[in-house]
């Protein structure tokens, strides 16, 4: 289980978030959605421990694994995707290449292909940053905005996969501008002005 109590953060004298709570459950795929800068990476940075929140608490069990996709990810720019793939999961000793192979061919990317990523198309890297979030069998997933620059094909494997996810009892967050209409969401929030509110749906 997920869950944030009144997280407050604030980058010099800009307060981005004033309270942020949130309750997410094992099987819930849940939404968030805010204007440019509203603070919406700010969360999954976080609950990642990317950055430190100035006050609030925040809530994982012991066996959880956080898998995320934030922002532009970032890559060792002149190897493959494979090759950054198997780093990324090896500082965790969790590479498993029959897995992430499968993952790769599923979005339609070559696992063999040596061209550095540096190469990739926007919506190709957002492939393999997807894919980074999901390839360690984690079970709490955040997605920042993980359909920027793909095509729409892709984005039906996209909802096929965290259909599969919700059905696997993961807990999956997506923060997005775009609406992707064959996506059910069990909860929808929106983030304004620092304070996340859930919609009635």
């Amino acid at each position: 289980m997920l869950e944030l109590k009144q997280i407050k953060k604030s980058f010099g004298q800009k307060l981005v978030l004033k309270s942020v709570s949130l309750t997410a459950k094992p099987g819930e795929l849940i939404h968030i959605s805010g204007i440019n800068g509203s603070g919406k990476s700010t969360i999954f940075k976080i609950i990642t421990g990317l950055l430190k929140a100035d006050s609030g608490e925040i809530k994982l069990d012991e066996n959880d694994i956080v898998g995320a996709l934030i922002e532009n990810p970032n890559f060792l720019e002149y190897e493959s995707a494979m090759s950054n793939l198997h780093f990324l999961a090896n500082l965790n000793k969790r590479f498993n290449e029959k897995e992430v192979r499968a993952l790769l061919q599923y979005f339609m990317l070559d696992p063999d292909d040596p061209e550095p990523i540096v190469k990739y198309s926007v919506g190709m890297r957002q492939k393999v940053g997807i894919i980074q979030a999901v390839m360690e069998n984690q079970n709490i997933i955040l997605l920042d905005e993980p359909t920027r620059g793909i095509d729409q094909e892709s984005v039906g494997l996209f909802v096929a996969m965290l259909k599969k996810l919700k059905k696997q009892n993961k807990i999956v967050v997506v923060a997005s501008h775009d609406q992707i209409n064959e996506l059910k969401y069990d909860r929808q929030f929106v983030l304004q002005r620092g304070i996340l509110q859930e919609k009635q749906l």
